[in-house]
Protein backbone atom coordinates (compact mmCIF):
# COMPACT_ATOMS: atom_id res chain seq x y z
CA UNK A 1 0.00 0.00 0.00
CA UNK A 2 2.77 2.44 0.89
CA UNK A 3 4.70 1.52 -2.25
CA UNK A 4 1.70 2.31 -4.46
CA UNK A 5 1.23 5.63 -2.72
CA UNK A 6 4.93 6.44 -3.12
CA UNK A 7 4.86 5.58 -6.84
CA UNK A 8 1.78 7.72 -7.39
CA UNK A 9 3.39 10.61 -5.57
CA UNK A 10 6.62 10.33 -7.59
CA UNK A 11 4.78 10.06 -10.90
CA UNK A 12 2.55 13.04 -10.01
CA UNK A 13 5.59 15.14 -9.19
CA UNK A 14 7.29 14.06 -12.43
CA UNK A 15 4.19 14.99 -14.42
CA UNK A 16 3.99 18.37 -12.71
CA UNK A 17 7.63 19.12 -13.45
CA UNK A 18 7.33 17.94 -17.06
CA UNK A 19 4.26 20.07 -17.74
CA UNK A 20 5.85 23.34 -16.68
CA UNK A 21 9.25 23.73 -18.31
CA UNK A 22 10.91 27.13 -18.48
CA UNK A 23 13.15 26.18 -21.38
CA UNK A 24 11.72 28.86 -23.67
CA UNK A 25 12.54 31.62 -21.20
CA UNK A 26 15.90 30.14 -20.34
CA UNK A 27 16.68 30.20 -24.07
CA UNK A 28 16.84 34.00 -23.78
CA UNK A 29 19.93 33.57 -21.67
CA UNK A 30 21.54 31.29 -24.24
CA UNK A 31 24.85 32.34 -25.79
CA UNK A 32 23.32 32.64 -29.27
CA UNK A 33 20.69 35.16 -28.13
CA UNK A 34 23.22 37.13 -26.09
CA UNK A 35 25.51 37.21 -29.12
CA UNK A 36 22.64 38.40 -31.35
CA UNK A 37 21.93 41.21 -28.89
CA UNK A 38 25.60 42.20 -28.78
CA UNK A 39 25.97 42.07 -32.56
CA UNK A 40 22.80 44.05 -33.32
CA UNK A 41 23.87 47.14 -35.20
CA UNK A 42 21.16 47.98 -37.72
CA UNK A 43 17.54 49.01 -37.57
CA UNK A 44 16.40 45.60 -38.84
CA UNK A 45 18.55 43.77 -36.26
CA UNK A 46 16.99 45.68 -33.37
CA UNK A 47 13.52 45.43 -34.88
CA UNK A 48 13.88 41.64 -35.19
CA UNK A 49 15.11 41.39 -31.60
CA UNK A 50 12.15 43.47 -30.41
CA UNK A 51 9.74 41.15 -32.21
CA UNK A 52 11.47 38.09 -30.75
CA UNK A 53 11.20 39.48 -27.20
CA UNK A 54 7.56 40.48 -27.75
CA UNK A 55 6.71 36.97 -28.92
CA UNK A 56 8.50 35.53 -25.92
CA UNK A 57 6.55 37.84 -23.60
CA UNK A 58 3.30 36.72 -25.22
CA UNK A 59 4.22 33.07 -24.63
CA UNK A 60 5.16 33.79 -21.03
CA UNK A 61 1.84 35.55 -20.43
CA UNK A 62 -0.03 32.56 -21.83
CA UNK A 63 1.92 30.20 -19.58
CA UNK A 64 1.29 32.44 -16.57
CA UNK A 65 -2.43 32.42 -17.34
CA UNK A 66 -2.35 28.63 -17.62
CA UNK A 67 -0.66 28.42 -14.22
CA UNK A 68 -3.22 30.87 -12.78
CA UNK A 69 -6.06 28.62 -13.92
CA UNK A 70 -4.28 25.59 -12.46
CA UNK A 71 -3.79 27.44 -9.18
CA UNK A 72 -7.50 28.29 -9.05
CA UNK A 73 -8.26 24.62 -9.63
CA UNK A 74 -5.97 23.59 -6.78
CA UNK A 75 -7.57 26.16 -4.49
CA UNK A 76 -11.11 25.12 -5.36
CA UNK A 77 -10.47 21.36 -5.32
CA UNK A 78 -7.72 21.05 -2.72
CA UNK A 79 -9.60 18.16 -1.12
CA UNK A 80 -8.75 16.03 -4.17
CA UNK A 81 -5.01 16.28 -3.56
CA UNK A 82 -4.81 15.68 0.17
CA UNK A 83 -1.45 16.51 1.68
CA UNK A 84 0.00 17.48 -1.68
CA UNK A 85 -2.48 20.31 -2.20
CA UNK A 86 -0.39 22.94 -0.42
CA UNK A 87 2.78 21.89 -2.23
CA UNK A 88 1.04 22.04 -5.58
CA UNK A 89 -0.43 25.45 -4.81
CA UNK A 90 2.91 26.93 -3.80
CA UNK A 91 4.73 25.37 -6.76
CA UNK A 92 2.10 26.60 -9.20
CA UNK A 93 2.11 30.09 -7.67
CA UNK A 94 5.90 30.22 -7.95
CA UNK A 95 5.77 29.20 -11.62
CA UNK A 96 3.03 31.72 -12.34
CA UNK A 97 5.06 34.47 -10.69
CA UNK A 98 8.19 33.42 -12.59
CA UNK A 99 6.36 33.49 -15.92
CA UNK A 100 4.90 36.93 -15.17
CA UNK A 101 8.36 38.26 -14.30
CA UNK A 102 9.74 36.73 -17.49
CA UNK A 103 7.03 38.47 -19.52
CA UNK A 104 7.82 41.82 -17.89
CA UNK A 105 11.53 41.37 -18.50
CA UNK A 106 10.96 40.41 -22.13
CA UNK A 107 8.67 43.39 -22.71
CA UNK A 108 11.30 45.66 -21.21
CA UNK A 109 13.94 44.26 -23.54
CA UNK A 110 11.57 44.59 -26.50
CA UNK A 111 10.88 48.22 -25.63
CA UNK A 112 14.60 48.93 -25.41
CA UNK A 113 15.25 47.44 -28.83
CA UNK A 114 12.23 49.29 -30.30
CA UNK A 115 13.69 52.57 -29.00
CA UNK A 116 17.09 51.78 -30.46
CA UNK A 117 15.50 50.86 -33.80
CA UNK A 118 13.45 54.06 -33.81
CA UNK A 119 16.56 56.13 -33.09
CA UNK A 120 18.44 54.42 -35.92
CA UNK A 121 15.53 55.03 -38.29
CA UNK A 122 15.31 58.68 -37.25
CA UNK A 123 19.04 59.13 -37.82
CA UNK A 124 18.72 57.66 -41.30
CA UNK A 125 20.35 54.29 -40.68
CA UNK A 126 17.24 52.47 -41.90
CA UNK A 127 17.55 53.58 -45.51
CA UNK A 128 16.33 50.90 -47.94
CA UNK A 129 19.06 49.17 -49.95
CA UNK A 130 17.53 50.25 -53.29
CA UNK A 131 17.86 53.87 -52.30
CA UNK A 132 21.52 53.34 -51.32
CA UNK A 133 22.21 51.60 -54.65
CA UNK A 134 20.58 54.48 -56.56
CA UNK A 135 22.74 57.01 -54.75
CA UNK A 136 25.86 54.97 -55.48
CA UNK A 137 24.97 54.66 -59.18
CA UNK A 138 23.83 58.30 -59.65
CA UNK A 139 25.92 60.56 -57.42
CA UNK A 140 24.71 63.64 -59.33
CA UNK A 141 21.14 63.25 -58.05
CA UNK A 142 22.24 63.70 -54.45
CA UNK A 143 24.39 66.73 -55.26
CA UNK A 144 21.47 68.53 -56.92
CA UNK A 145 19.14 67.96 -53.93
Amino acid sequence: MKINRFLIMISSFGLLVACAPMSRYEAVKSPSILKAVQDARTYSDHNALAKRFENLAKEMRMKAEEQRRLLEHYQEKSYLYGRQAQDRKSHTWALMHRYEQAAKTSLGKAATHRQIAAKLKQDGYATPIRQIENVANNPKTTENN
